[in-house]
């Protein structure tokens, strides 16, 4: 692929670059006059008529690149366009191989206008955190996953004449079904991000199934997001381990920021839970929202009520049956927004105490224990 280049009616106009493309390489592209979004998968690659290799390597690989289209044609043929509510996704138009090669178009976002979500005030947050959850609601409401939920995939921006900046949801090439994700050696996603079942299904763990990885994983995602968008970091954990999810496997619990008031630090505790199925629903998420000063910070450090880690190991001069908690110090936000470096594992000197206590919200939250 290169510029001039003539792929399936799209004209190549810029040179191809991989920068945040994972597994891909990407350009723009014109075709009938309109500019498009042109991305070229590395993989899978369809066997050509005649190409070396014995018969059942010809039939694996096409197998793999059959269930590679039907992933990407399902999240395609359910997330439509004209669909109530889409108006904040920006999905493919077309999507067709050429040769070996498998390509994915969208049309071309003016990315002109784009903002930092952590600089806005607290009610421009909370509505940036509403059309965002509105529209992964959307796609759990068909039982769509993401699979790739980030910043680097939400697009923040304010047009002219709004009073507000909304989320525009990109890049729906890692989504599939809840509980049939792509195979172990095949799924995409970020590690920063990913849910603490996704990091154990990647990894090989036969006691995660491809039936755990459901719409829960983009929570954890969410609940991730939402501590950066309010407070410019991720939630304080060990530096030892190498993602948030990681830290939660290992019964680390995850150090909310304290000038979050108690509902904040309750509700993204919630959605970071190691069990997937105590976190809320991103429609629960939503009702949450309505509480106007969830998305305010607090000159002063809040309080923060314990929280038990299922599976914990004892701490020392604790009792056997006492549950680990993480010892994380909050650092101040970076320009990162990523962990907090190796030094500030173990050894500091505040624990986390975040009560998971939804039940209290006018409503309820599925899925979370009440306080005891």
């Amino acid at each position: 692929m290169k510029p001039g280049d003539v792929i399936g009616g799209y004209r190549v106009v810029t040179e191809p670059t991989n920068a945040d493309g994972g597994k891909c390489v990407w350009a723009f592209a014109e075709k009938d006059g309109r500019e498009y979004f042109l991305k070229r998968f590395l993989e899978p690659k369809r066997p050509r008529e005649g190409s070396a290799g014995s018969a059942a390597s010809r039939r694996i690989r096409l197998e793999t690149c059959q269930e590679f289209e039907e992933r990407h044609r399902t999240v395609m043929r359910l997330l439509r366009p004209d669909a109530d509510g889409a108006g904040n996704l920006v999905l493919a138009t077309d999507f067709f191989h050429a040769g070996s090669t498998y390509y994915k178009v969208t049309e071309r976002i003016d990315t002109t206008g784009l903002e930092d979500a952590r600089s806005l005030g607290p009610k421009q947050k909370a509505v940036l955190l509403r059309t965002l959850a509105t529209s992964l609601r959307l796609l759990h409401d068909i039982d769509v996953v993401h699979g790739d939920l980030k910043p680097a995939n939400v697009l923040v921006r304010k047009r002219e004449s709004a009073a507000f900046h909304t989320a525009k949801l990109i890049d729906f090439d890692d989504s599939y079904l809840s509980g049939r994700p792509p195979a172990r050696e095949d799924i995409a996603g970020d590690s920063l991000y990913g849910a603490p079942e996704w990091r154990r299904y990647v990894r090989g763990d036969e006691s995660v199934g491809a039936r755990d990885l459901t719409t829960a994983v983009d929570v954890f995602a969410l609940g991730l997001m939402t501590h950066l968008y309010l407070t410019g970091s991720l939630p304080a954990y060990p530096g030892r381990y190498g993602s948030p999810a990681d830290a939660v496997n290992a019964a680390e619990s995850l150090a909310a920021d304290e000038r979050l008031g108690t509902p904040a630090q309750e509700l993204i505790a919630a959605m970071t839970a190691a069990d997937p199925q105590a976190r809320p629903t991103v429609a629960a998420f939503l009702e949450a929202l309505k509480d106007t000063g969830l998305c305010t910070l607090h000159s002063t450090p809040q309080p923060r009520p314990a929280v038990s880690v299922p599976g914990g190991r004892p701490t020392a001069g604790a009792t056997s049956d006492e549950p680990r908690r993480s010892r994380v110090q909050f650092n101040p936000p970076d320009r990162s927004g990523h962990r907090p470096p190796a030094g500030a594992a173990d050894d500091g000197p505040r624990r986390s105490r975040v009560r998971i206590n939804l039940g209290l919200h006018r409503d309820g939250l599925p899925g979370h224990r009440p306080a005891p």
